[in-house]
């Protein structure tokens, strides 16, 4: 039986006998144990702090004596002294074992730090980066050792760190004899651990101990926008998040535009390319101004897109996504060099893609699957990407559909006449007085109702400019719970509504939501070519959900999650009565955000989550909407408000929705046409 004292490692619990004289960072090592360090155990970093626990632990089995480590010593003195160690901390590379102990390794300690996401569940991302920093001393040159100085770097990251044999790039090689010497022969590198592409290798090098860190950047390009989070690769931090308009929106505003517009332009592919890839660094400057760090910090990236997206930004010609099979130049994932993009980021910066799921089915949607994790609920969940181009997954442990649908642009705001983006002045809240049918609203930048005293105030600077995709979705639905329109979609007269607000507009009816004109504003309507816009992308989004449950047997889903930026703004309500989604519970009706940006960081702060993915994207079954009879009929029945045969029980037990049809009987103002 030993008599080596027992050192106990909470919140892990991993314990284990270690000789007296033994550092603890070494125990933690030999048994497992998440403690941190990256200066090798040299007391540089100080990563590696510890606190010992004292007294009686009945539950270990042992007693902790005052001297169970040893005294305090010249290396920690000096680390106080210079920036401070909290009350009872140690340096786990100087404090060694002397007699049993128990020691708390804190959460700034721990290699795999948790990231936290906050949202209706909260989310762990585990750290495990393709790219991390090592200190090392490495061994002098001599007459009597001919050995490069590359080789004998190699070796020292091998002895202190068990990496494996590495390469470098030219960029290292051309810093690398300067920055030895000039750290007397210790230097930090940056090494990309390597995957199914690249071997392992060092990227970067920094003489003596550097203090910074290195980012990566996960990336969700889309059809609209291309939004980035830059990412600490030690903390897993986001040190700063931006996002542009896609340069390709001139080429088109829905996928197919773009796709033509490469079919009908010799060059069209190309310049859609160099557009993106334009726009995605001037992201780039701006994100790393917005953090105040050096582009040539930013080390690794992780991009999701949808399929035209992943073809374009690649420079592949997107016309097989065009026609009928949709056929995909390649499904897999992607690792590749950001110089082959022309990614202004370090020069050796790696970038991975994740894989797609289908011709319509990209990456983002494998990001949200990876996010939102179907595959691993115990009920069923509908998870709806809401964009330019809807993705929906449905499923559960059984299993996991997926299918697109082609919802263009209206809910971001475009197609429709008062329409814009989402930012300050756009109306984001509507609500409909029932009575009066006079609207009030809230747009983005001010908290206040319009109708509230010190509206005005708040929006001097902006003023009221249009109305964004939550908005145009709130004052539909309003209109229709309100009786303004009817189930197939008609605006109804001021006679037929009520409503001082509903004018005759041509053939049609619109409806006024703010008229700004007498100082200079806009006139913001509602047409009836809103409505059908809108019509027209809300069916296809449900037509889409519901071809999924017929697949998977189901009339109901347990649970829906609205994903996507403009996902995080819809109101559940709102979104159920014009027919966007299934029937459920308001309580099981939960935002996640910008679920693709979220699956792209896990990707990227994790290279686990890469492997897993690949393998969870080859078991979801893709429907193809274009083929199947149903969805047509399913869009038809859609395209009323909210559906001409679903009968949406839940919400009709929340919300009263007038039976009415404006184009029969009574005053039918500009409609007369086609009564006999």
């Amino acid at each position: 039986m030993t008599t080596d004292p027992l050192v106990i490692f909470t919140p892990s619990g991993k314990r284990g006998h270690f000789p007296v004289g033994t550092p603890v960072l070494t125990a933690a090592r030999q048994l497992g144990v998440d403690l941190d360090s990256v200066c090798g155990g040299r007391g540089i970093c100080s990563k590696c702090q510890i606190t010992p626990s004292y007294g009686e632990f009945s539950k270990h089995g042992v007693t902790v004596a005052p001297d169970a480590l040893s005294e305090w010593n010249s290396v920690e003195e000096r680390y106080d002294n210079i920036r401070g160690l909290k009350q009872g901390r140690r340096l786990g590379c100087q404090a060694q074992i002397r007699a049993d102990v128990v020691i708390d390794v804190p959460a700034e300690s721990q290699v795999h730090k948790q990231v936290v996401r906050k949202r209706a569940e909260v989310r762990e991302i585990t750290m495990n980066p393709s790219t991390r920093l090592y200190y090392v001393e490495v061994e002098e040159p001599d007459m009597h050792d001919p050995s490069g100085d590359l080789e004998r770097l190699v070796i020292a990251l091998r002895r202190d760190w068990a990496l494996p044999a590495l390469e470098a790039d030219l960029g290292v090689l051309r810093n690398l004899q300067k920055a030895l010497r000039k750290g007397a022969w210790r230097v930090t590198v940056a090494v990309h651990l390597g995957d199914a592409v690249f071997s392992p290798r060092i990227v970067a090098i920094w003489p003596g101990f550097y203090e910074g860190t290195i980012y990566g950047l996960a990336v969700d390009l889309g059809s609209t926008t291309i939004a980035a989070h830059l990412c600490d690769l030690r903390s897993g931090e986001v040190v700063a998040s931006s996002g542009i308009m896609n340069p390709q929106i001139r080429f088109g505003e829905d996928l197919m535009s773009r796709v033509s517009y490469g079919m009908m332009n010799p060059t069209g592919s190309d310049e859609m390319t160099r557009a993106v890839r334009e726009g995605m660094n001037a992201l780039f400057v701006q994100i790393a101004s917005e953090a105040q760090i050096d582009r040539d910090l930013i080390m690794d990236a992780v991009f999701v897109c949808n399929p035209v997206m992943h073809h374009l930004f690649l420079g592949i010609d997107a016309y097989e996504l065009g026609q009928a099979p949709f056929a995909l130049a390649t499904s897999d994932a992607l690792s590749l060099r950001a110089l082959e993009l022309d990614l202004n980021l370090h020069p050796a910066a790696r970038v991975y893609i994740l894989p797609c799921i289908a011709g319509h089915v990209g990456a983002d949607a494998a990001a949200v699957a990876l996010s939102e994790a179907p595959d691993k609920s115990e009920d069923l969940v509908l998870i709806v990407d809401v964009g330019t181009n809807a993705e929906i997954l449905l499923g559960n442990r059984e299993k996991v559909l997926a299918c697109s649908s082609p919802t263009g642009p209206a809910f971001e705001g475009a197609q429709i006449s008062s329409g814009q983006r989402a930012a300050p002045g756009a109306i984001e809240h509507v609500e409909i007085d029932p009575v009066t049918k006079l609207p009030r609203f809230k747009v983005i930048g001010s908290d206040i109702w319009s109708d509230e005293d010190g509206f005005g105030d708040t929006i001097a600077q902006t003023g009221v400019t249009g109305i964004c995709g939550s908005g145009i979705i709130e004052v539909i639905a309003e209109m229709r719970m309100t009786g303004i329109v009817d189930g197939p979609g008609l605006i109804g007269s001021a006679d037929q509504t009520g409503s001082p607000n509903c004018f005759a507009d041509g053939r049609t009816n619109s409806y006024l939501l703010y008229d700004g004109t007498a100082a200079g504003g806009p006139l913001i309507t509602v047409t009836n070519t809103d409505v059908r816009q809108i019509q027209m992308a809300k069916a296809a989004l449900y037509s889409g959900a519901r071809l999924l449950m017929d697949k998977f047997g189901v009339d109901k889903v347990d649970r829906v999650v609205l994903a996507g930026a403009f996902g995080a703004h819809i109101s559940p309500k709102h979104a159920m009565v014009l027919g966007m989604i299934p029937d459920a519970p308001l309580d099981k009706v939960t935002s996640a955000g910008n679920a693709a940006g979220t699956g792209a960081r896990i990707a990227l702060l994790n290279t686990d989550a890469r492997r897993e993915i690949e393998t969870i994207v080859r078991q979801i079954h893709k429907i193809e909407t274009a083929i199947e009879p149903r969805f047509q009929e399913h869009f038809v029945n859609a395209s009323a408000i909210p559906n001409a045969v679903e009968p949406f029980p839940i919400l009709n037990s929340i919300v009263t929705i007038p039976q009415i049809n404006h184009n029969q009987g009574g005053d039918r103002g500009p409609r007369r046409r086609g009564r006999r």
